[in-house]
């Protein structure tokens, strides 16, 4: 029962992360007139202030010392802040520019990319379904090329940046939210140095436009740090599985908002080159359900083949009852 109830909590927090993350389209927007780099300025600078409170509240810093002693994984780290930030600031430019439905392609082929860099960085093997998977989402970016006349570029910038992020994360081997402390400790004095040109130059908007709109721009933190943490709530609790089919609220919201909310064009070969994205998705997803089912039935069989072949103890006597 107890295992249940944290499941069922670890799914509040996983929809809860990636719901967030799915309607920041609306956040942004919120923002203007503060230009992109701007913006992503301050989502640097009080990412960190958000962090490190989270940080004292958990008390962990051990994590600094080791870091700072490993001067290969600090690179990584800094590599790893560098990439992030590419994507930030795209991802705040597209939304900002009419561009939400671009943006959230990107986030649909990101899983067909990790899997080309698992194949071509780290020497993977596929399967013959996520070979299929790959091909089907190569055609899907070709057919958008046709359709918007020019390559998405703004989709594989942050399919590809995403992808490389996800791959320093997993040789830096970091807990999340160090990692993010570590990265935005990195990018907080080029962000602040940028900012406070910017008000030497007399073109910030930090205290030029209100109070509120310098407390939304405080709020930016608030914004990068909280579905971080439920989504770390979420990974302790829910099987890897699950977490992998709940990423895809993040770009179906987003999607959803660019057409619906937005009211992004959409033309027949957008739509063609979505649906050959979703259908790779979805074999993609087919096939990872069924080769987990696979691996548990074989574990089960291992299991019960090794229990079998030990004999079990015997049950001891019961002792005669003496008459009363």
């Amino acid at each position: 029962m107890k295992a249940e109830n944290e499941q069922r909590t670890g799914l509040i927090y996983g929809f809860g992360a990636y719901g967030l993350w799915g309607l920041v389209p609306l956040f942004w927007p919120l923002l203007k007139p503060s230009g992109a780099v701007e913006i992503l300025a301050h989502r640097m600078v009080w990412s960190l202030a958000a962090v490190g409170l989270a940080l004292v509240a958990t008390r962990r810093w051990g994590w600094i010392r080791a870091l700072l002693a490993e001067p290969r994984k600090l690179g990584l780290t800094a590599l790893a802040a560098a990439v992030i930030s590419v994507n930030w600031g795209l991802y705040i430019w597209a939304v900002n520019n009419g561009r939400v439905v671009e943006a959230s392609l990107g986030y649909f082929i990101n899983p067909l990319v990790t899997i080309a860099i698992g194949v071509f960085v780290l020497g993977e093997r596929l399967r013959r379904a996520q070979w299929a998977a790959v091909a089907i989402g190569a055609a899907a970016v070709v057919v958008l090329a046709v359709g918007y006349g020019r390559p998405p570029y703004i989709s594989l910038v942050l399919a590809f940046s995403f992808a490389t992020y996800g791959l320093l994360k997993k040789k830096i081997n970091l807990h999340g939210l160090d990692s993010l402390a570590a990265e935005t400790a990195l990018l907080f004095p080029p962000a602040l140095g940028y900012l406070l040109w910017l008000a030497a130059q007399g073109r910030s908007t930090f205290a030029a436009e209100g109070a509120g709109h310098a407390a939304l721009l405080a709020a930016t933190g608030l914004v990068t740090a909280i579905p971080l943490v439920l989504f770390g709530a979420a990974a302790i609790r829910v099987p890897l599985s699950t977490l992998g089919l709940l990423q895809y609220l993040a770009p179906v919201f987003q999607f959803g908002l660019g057409v619906l909310y937005f009211h992004e064009a959409m033309p027949p070969e957008r739509w063609a080159g979505f649906a050959l994205v979703w259908a790779a998705l979805a074999l993609l997803t087919w096939d990872a359900l069924r080769t987990a089912r696979r691996s548990r039935a074989a574990l089960a069989a291992t299991v019960a083949a090794t229990a079998g072949a030990v004999p079990a103890p015997a049950a001891p006597e019961t002792p005669a009852r003496e008459p009363a």
